[in-house]
Parts: C-alpha cells; structure tokens; sequence
C-alpha cells in the first residue's frame, strides 16, 4: 500500500470579523422581545469559548430577513472566494502548481452549486480541463476527516497522482431571523465561516507528514441529532442540545474500535485532534476519552479564534498541530451529520 504524504495545508477566511459581543448583541434585537426563553440563553454566548469569527458577509447583512436564492447567492460568491484563497496557499506550502492536481474533492454543505465550486474556480486556479472532479455534499462537521480520508483513498488508487482537498463552509449565511427555535440561537452562538485545503501525494523518503487510512461509525437511527432541513428560506439547522451528553455514552467505545481498525493503542498515539464543535463537545470528549481537563487545547484556540466553521475546522486544528509537532501519530477525528464519527491518523516522522 503506498503512504500518502500531507505536502500542503493552507487555511483561508472570510474578511468580516465578529466578536461573539457584537454577535449576542445582534441576536438580542431579533429574538428578546419574540422568544420568551431568550434570556436563559444568553449563558450559551457567553461560555461558547469564542471571542471572534470570521463571516461572509458584512454584520448589516444579516439583520434583515434573506431568502434562499439571496443566501445562496452570497455562498457562491464568498465559497469561491475562500476556495482559490485556501487552494492557493495549500499549493504554494506544497510547491505544487495547480496545473499538476489530477482530483480536486470539494467538502461543503452549507450551499447549492451546481456547477460545483470547483468548476467555478477552475479557470481562475489553472486546473486542467481534464481534473477529476469529486464534489461531496451532506458530511457537515465531519467533513474535513471525511474528505481528508476520501483523498487519501483516490491518492492511492492513482499512484503518483496530486489530489487536492478542499472543505469550504458558509455557515452564518442562514441564520433566521424569523426562526423562534434553541437551535436557531444556538448555532447563531457557535457558528463561523472559512475554508481549509490539503495538498495529498505519494510520500517519498523526505516527506515529513504521512496521512492514513480514514475509518467511520454511524449510530443508527441518530438522524436527528445533526443536519439541516430545508424550507422556503433556505436551509435551517437541526442541532440536538443532548450532542455532548451522547458523546459521553457512545465515543468511548467508538474510538477504541477506531484504534483497532487502524492497528493502533492509546500509547501509540501521540494525541487525539478534534474538531472543536464547541465547549461542552470538547468537555464530553475529554470525560469519555479519561483525558486531562482542558489537554484539548489547541483545539479550545481555534474555537476561539474562529468559531466551529464546520468541516474546514478540524483541518485548522491540524494546521496548528502540525506547526509544533513532535514525530508520532495524532488521531484527527470529527462528528457530523449521520450522526457519524470519523477519525484518520496523520504520523509525523523523524
């Protein structure tokens, strides 16, 4: 089996900022006088462990009620934005041109494209007319381990090939104004924007990151916990408040089998990375996992700096992980719609 080498990973953001004040204050005007149960929400803000995100579109925005063709609009527009912007520093970390990527996989839910974003980058990138297009819809938060793993996959059925990962998600582009739900004020409390891109090639001796074999397990009948619904206004999340007390029952064993599939132990493994879909997420995993209170740091950092953006987060954590890694295999892993977990080991070498 041919290793796969992690050549390039590069990140990119949306140029709207919003601290998680000024998102509270936003939520406050729309839903104080209207949801009788607001004011019990507010601790949800405020613990979130989030101080910034980054946004699609200017604050203004969304303080007026969109439509889904207007919503849609901005996520094709802002989505091929981030996507050139994060394919671009992947491929420059790599010194790869985006004239050698033979498969490009496109991550995202949280928009309709069709033409996929990947077709509507491809002249601007420089993509040959005859790349592999792989557009993936429906993984949510998941994503970033899902694609990464599904790359990885086509990588080694081509040897010698370039794939390009691309996870891009628009989150903020459908909060609702008129949408009186815990759900809606919750995910308005946790979610952000941006995008995140990994180059993948046949590892020779000198490449210093070899990315695995991907491995899942969907609960059955779990529709519920994650998603979105879709209405007249676009598409509205569905997210259960009951996520980190079920990850406390049900990851344990979930991981451990993971840990089998792939060959490894705990002590083989220099560190779990998860995707950081929030405060209590990142609690109910340390808890189940028996890990040290807080030990999920980075992951805590980039929930705070930029909110859960969906499936490009996990691949931000990585990111930081990488930049201070010492040689050894780190479990990235994320939950998403399904409700699905997926996990992937990424070695680090001497």
């Amino acid at each position: 089996m041919n290793d796969i080498a992690l050549s390039g990973l590069g990140t990119a953001l949306p140029q709207h900022r919003l601290s998680q004040a000024d998102a509270l204050a936003v939520v406050r005007a729309q839903f104080q006088e209207r949801f009788p149960e607001f004011e019990r929400l507010i601790p949800v803000f405020q613990n979130a462990g989030i101080e910034n995100r980054a946004i699609a579109m200017p604050l203004d925005w969304y303080r007026e009620p969109r439509g889904l063709a207007e919503r849609n609009s901005a996520y094709l527009h802002v989505a091929t934005q981030l996507f050139i912007a994060a394919t671009k520093n992947a491929l420059a970390a790599a010194k790869i041109n985006a004239a050698d990527v033979d498969t490009v996989v496109t991550i995202s839910s949280s928009g309709i494209a069709t033409p996929t974003l990947e077709a509507r980058v491809s002249s601007e990138l420089g993509f040959r007319p005859n790349i592999v297009r792989v557009p993936v819809f429906g993984l949510g938060c998941a994503g970033g381990v899902s694609g990464l793993a599904l790359g990885v996959q086509l990588a080694r059925a081509n040897p010698g090939s370039v794939v390009l990962v691309l996870a891009v998600e628009l989150c903020s582009l459908w909060f609702h104004q008129d949408t009186l739900t815990k759900a809606n004020i919750v995910a308005s409390a946790l979610f952000g924007d941006g995008a995140a891109a990994v180059v993948l090639t046949t590892a020779k001796a000198s490449d210093r990151t070899i990315v695995g074999t991907g491995v899942q397990h969907t609960w059955p009948s779990t529709l519920e916990i994650m998603g979105w619904d879709v209405n007249n206004d676009g598409l509205e999340v569905i997210f259960d408040r009951d996520i980190p007390p079920f990850i406390r029952r049900q990851i344990a064993p979930v991981v451990n089998h993971f840990l089998q599939e792939l060959h490894l132990t705990r002590d083989t493994v220099m560190r779990f990375g998860f995707h950081p879909g929030g405060t209590k997420v990142l609690e109910a995993l340390e808890a189940a996992l028996a890990l040290k209170p807080r030990s999920l740091d980075v992951e805590r950092s980039v929930l705070k700096d930029h909110g859960n953006m969906s499936a490009p987060t996990v691949l931000f954590v990585l990111k930081r992980l990488l930049e201070n890694a010492q040689p050894g295999t780190y479990l990235m892993s994320a939950l998403g719609p399904g409700f699905t977990a997926a996990a992937i080991p990424v070695t680090v070498q001497h």
